[in-house]
This record gives structure tokens, C-alpha cells and sequence, in this order.
């Protein structure tokens, strides 16, 4: 729509704004007109019309088969249009139009804001189902009449009222007519069966519906006041209601089709099951978090032992076996210290793979330096974790292996996502690798846990090469999920 208003009409950006909001809000006048609506907005020349936005109902058949969005019509084909938007008032005058063998009552709906009639909703209805309506049907027709009359005296939309239209409540979902007084004068079957799961045992007609709401909802003090007066359909407000072990979202409508409040719609939807399943996830989330970060107290605490261990070692080959137990435990307990952090089981790898080089850096404080290129983007828990050992092993064989006592040196990490895979290069620049070297036989340790981690969980390929220019190159290719 930015693009059409901008391009053939001579509007400001507070009126596209206003027809921004408008079509937020226009399927609820779809649905109760049972009507396509078009929305019309006249050139900057003043001698066409462009059709900017259009919207089929939910509660009846179509009228238009086709999108009419970018249509040009040239002024004086429809008269309708004209006399709207030269008139500033709705015009019903005219007989049905045939489109393919299918009769369409059109209506013409000024749009106006701030005195100034912006364009025309053209309202078409397709009559080859009209039948005697119901008093469902008729509510709905009647409140339709009453918001387009809102719309064309530019009393709606409500500007200061911002609904989320994929969650607030539609016609379908419930409806109730309120009077003037707040009394119920029509409840839909869907709005009374909402009532009654909160409690409600008589039928709504004839009650007033913010004190009978009070009465259905808990006991909040102050709070009952401001409910009482949103039920009753003062302003425009969502609220939602809980009672009797169910929820009830309602927004309110207040109708002033002549400028003064003759009553007010009140659109409901039973969220009982949704609020549910949101609380159950969000129980479930936290306690996800809780284990992680249970997880990860205890395995610093099995590091703080090791390392406490590894003090009162006599011999320097076991002190360095358990400080190498340190650096694998202190990875792991990383990966789920940022899960504890997350609300689902993804983790930003980057943040971890940075701390897991400042911790294995320290091996070589201001000898060697260990830093990053490229980016891993979002991994699964399943993925960072074994990911993140194989990258402190290897940074740990690069530091302890890679450089003789007092050599200085750098160690990169190189990360390279694509769609579908993850392309890491661990590159130094020490003294290589031995004379004969077989990388998936021979190795410490360190190197058999990479090939098992690597090749049997992630699913990847693993091979150790010499370095363009001296030193030694490792480079992982792993299967990822696109992010």
C-alpha cells in the first residue's frame, strides 16, 4: 500500500498512516457486512482512482475472484465513488451489479480523517446466497452500518487504541450488542457458551454485562471498577477476564454512528486452552533453564575439585591430565550456562566459542594469542555442546603441541556458515606436524575425542593438514540446520 499511495496519490504520511490503521481494523467490518471491501484512493491529478487495499470476508462468499490491489479506474466509470468522495457521505443508491453470472450489491464508504475525505471503501456484496437473515445476521448488518458511518464521520478507527489484529478477538469468535446503558440486547451462541464456562448459568439478554463480568471474575478490589466499565463498552479497550478456571479475552467497541454513543460491540474469544498451553510452555521453559543452570553449578564444581586435585599432584604428567579434565568440564559447563540463558534449546555458538578460547588461552598467558573470524550463528544444544569440546581439544593441541617452550605464535579460528553446513579451520603457526603423521590413527587423547565427537555426534569430516606457510591446519565440515 506504501508503494501505490506514494506513487499515484498526492496523501501526506499522517493519512497513509490513518489508512494504515484503518485496514489494521477493516476485516471486522468485512465480516460483519458479510462484503469484499476495496479501498479507492483518488490520483494526484484527481482523475483516476487507484485501488490500495482490498479484504474478503470470513463470514460469507466473495465478490471478488480476483485481487483488485494496483487497479486504475478512471473517475466517472463508477458514480458511486464520485458522489462519495465528492459528497463525503455513503451512497447505497443503485442497482446490483452482474459479475459472472453473480449479482453485487455496491456501496461507497468515505474514508475521512481530520475533515478530509482521504478516499472510498467500496463495500460489495455478493447476493447470490442472501436468504432471510437471522438475528445474528441482522446484529451483524446493523453494527456494519453503524461502523461505516463511524468510518465516514472519521470517528474510526480509534487512533490511540494499537490491537494486534492476529490476537484480538473477531466477529466470529463471540459477539455482543450492548445499549447505551451497557445492557445486553444480543449475544452470539459462541459469546454466551464463553459466559458460561466462567460461571454464567442464565442467558445474557437483559443483563447488564460489566457488573455480571465483576460478578464472574474474582474479586480484585479496585481493579473490578475499571472492568465493570470496559464490559460495558465506555472506550475502547482489551482486557481479558478469568473465572471459574477460564479465560475470556474481550475488547470493547463503543458505536458512535452520529457522534453520540448509542452502545457499544463487545468482540469475546474463549483463550482457556491457548493461556494453558502458553502457561505449561512457559512452566516447562523455566524449568529447562533451572536444569541448566543446575547442570552447570555442579560441573564447576567437579572442575573446582579437579583443579584443587591437580594442586596436590607430585607429577606433572598427572597434574597436567587433570587441568586438561579442567578445560573439558569448564567448556561444557559454558555451553550450558548460555542454554540457562535462552528460551529454547539454541544457543549464539560465537559468544561461546570466544570464551572457550579466552579459558584454553590462558594454557599460554602472552605467548601465544588465540582469536576469531566469521561467525558459527545459531547452534542446537545437541551441536554446541560436543562442538564445544572439539574446539577446546583442538585449541588445547594446538597451544601444547603446536609451539616449543618460549615460542610465540597465533592460533585462528576461521568459521564459515553456510545453508546448510558449518566449515571451521583451526590454523597455527607453530612448528607443524611430525614426519609421518596420521591424523585419524595416530594423536593423544585430546585428538581420539575429536575424532569421536566429530565424526560419531556431529556427523561431520575431520582432517589435520600442513599449513600454507608452516604450522598446521585442522579443518571441520559439519552438517547444520540453515539459520
Amino acid at each position: 500500500m506504501n508503494d501505490l499511495v506514494r506513487q499515484h496519490t498526492a496523501l501526506e504520511t499522517e493519512d497513509l498512516e490513518w489508512l494504515h490503521l484503518l485496514v489494521s481494523e477493516w476485516q471486522l467490518l468485512s465480516d460483519l457486512s458479510f462484503a469484499d471491501l476495496v479501498l479507492w484512493v483518488p490520483t494526484k491529478d484527481g482523475t483516476r482512482y487507484v485501488s490500495v487495499a482490498q479484504m474478503r470476508p470470513n463470514t460469507g462468499p466473495t465478490s471478488h475472484q480476483n485481487d483488485m490491489v494496483g487497479h486504475l479506474v478512471p473517475r466517472g466509470r463508477r458514480p458511486m465513488l464520485d458522489a462519495a468522495l465528492d459528497e463525503g457521505r455513503i451512497v447505497r443508491e443503485g442497482d446490483p451489479e452482474w459479475r459472472e453470472e453473480v449479482p453485487v450489491r455496491v456501496e461507497s464508504i468515505p474514508v475521512r480523517r481530520a475533515g478530509r475525505v482521504l478516499g472510498v471503501i467500496a463495500r460489495n456484496t455478493n447476493l447470490l446466497t442472501v436468504r432471510t437473515p437471522s438475528r445474528l445476521e441482522l446484529t451483524y448488518l446493523q453494527s456494519a452500518s453503524d461502523l461505516a458511518q463511524m468510518i465516514a464521520a472519521g470517528s474510526f478507527p480509534f487512533p490511540a487504541e494499537q490491537v494486534d489484529m492476529d490476537a484480538s478477538p473477531r466477529a466470529g469468535d463471540g459477539l455482543i450488542r450492548l445499549d447505551a446503558d451497557g445492557v445486553v440486547q444480543y449475544a452470539s451462541p459462541n459469546a454466551l457458551s464463553a459466559y458460561h464456562r466462567l460461571g454464567l448459568a442464565t442467558d445474557l439478554v437483559g443483563l447488564h454485562l460489566g457488573q455480571t463480568t465483576a460478578d464472574l471474575a474474582p474479586a480484585r478490589g479496585p481493579v473490578d471498577e475499571a472492568l465493570v466499565k470496559l464490559a460495558s463498552g465506555w472506550a475502547p479497550r482489551e482486557t481479558e477476564v478469568e473465572g471459574n478456571e477460564a479465560i475470556i479475552q474481550l475488547r470493547a467497541i463503543p458505536l458512535k454512528p452520529k457522534g453520540t454513543r448509542i452502545g457499544s460491540l463487545v468482540l469475546l474469544r474463549d483463550v482457556t486452552e491457548l493461556r494453558r498451553r502458553e502457561r505449561e510452555l512457559m512452566t516447562k521453559d523455566a524449568t529447562i533453564r533451572e536444569i541448566h543452570h543446575r547442570v552447570k553449578n555442579n560441573l564447576q564444581t567437579v572442575a573446582a575439585l579437579l583443579r584443587l586435585q591437580a594442586r596436590r599432584m607430585d607429577s606433572d604428567k598427572a597434574r597436567g591430565a587433570l587441568e586438561e579434565a579442567v578445560r573439558r568440564v569448564g567448556s561444557i559447563a559454558i555451553v550450558h550456562e548460555t542454554l540457562s540463558q535462552n528460551l529454547d534449546e539454541r544457543v549464539q555458538f560465537d559468544d561461546i566459542a570466544d570464551r572457550v578460547i579466552v579459558m584454553v588461552a590462558e594454557l599460554s598467558p602472552g605467548r601465544v594469542s588465540a582469536s576469531r573470524t566469521g561467525r558459527f550463528g545459531i547452534l542446537t544444544a545437541e551441536i554446541a555442546t560436543p562442538l564445544s569440546m572439539v574446539l577446546t581439544e583442538l585449541l588445547q593441541n594446538a597451544l601444547e603441541h603446536g609451539f616449543g617452550p618460549g615460542q610465540r605464535g597465533t592460533v585462528e579460528v576461521a568459521a564459515q556458515r553456510g545453508p546448510d553446513r558449518l566449515l571451521i579451520t583451526v590454523e597455527d603457526d607453530g612448528r607443524g606436524l611430525p614426519e609421518g603423521f596420521d591424523p585419524q590413527r595416530a594423536g593423544n587423547l585430546g585428538l581420539q575425542i575429536v575424532r569421536t565427537l566429530v565424526v560419531g555426534e556431529l556427523n561431520g569430516t575431520f582432517d589435520m593438514l600442513p599449513g600454507e606457510e608452516g604450522g598446521t591446519r585442522v579443518v571441520l565440515d559439519l552438517p547444520v540446520e540453515g539459520t
